[in-house]
């Protein structure tokens, strides 16, 4: 693959990770209008949970990717404040995933309560 199509590529990857956040924000504003209706929350917040972390890690995974050698210091010399921080936000969109219920465990959530698939 020649570097051209890398960039294209790249260039592809960030305007997704864009345009889902934007489609993520939206429909998260539309469950808050929602409750402000009266309308309870259900199982959809599973939905939320899942499409929440995995955007964070793909988010932080770019980053990572963009920043290159420089986006995998942990500590000493060579690496600024920023690529240090952005390393354990990288590191950290792992725990998102697994804490509050691992996504796997959301999707049988969203299999059974909102897709009304059996066990």
């Amino acid at each position: 693959m020649g570097r051209g199509a890398r960039c294209r590529t790249l260039r592809e990857q960030i305007a997704q990770c864009e345009l889902d956040e934007r489609a993520f924000g939206l429909t998260v504003q539309r469950s808050r209008d929602a409750a402000k209706a009266g309308h309870q929350p259900g199982p959809e917040s599973s939905l939320f949970k899942v499409y929440a972390t995995e955007l964070n890690k793909r988010r932080t995974e770019l980053m990572v990717k963009i920043a290159g050698p420089a986006g995998l210091g942990w500590e000493g010399p060579g690496f600024d404040a920023d690529e240090l921080l952005r390393t354990r936000h990288w590191l950290r969109a792992r725990g998102n995933s697994i804490e509050g219920g691992t996504s796997e465990v959301q999707l049988n959530i969203i299999a059974k309560n909102v897709l009304g698939l059996p066990d």
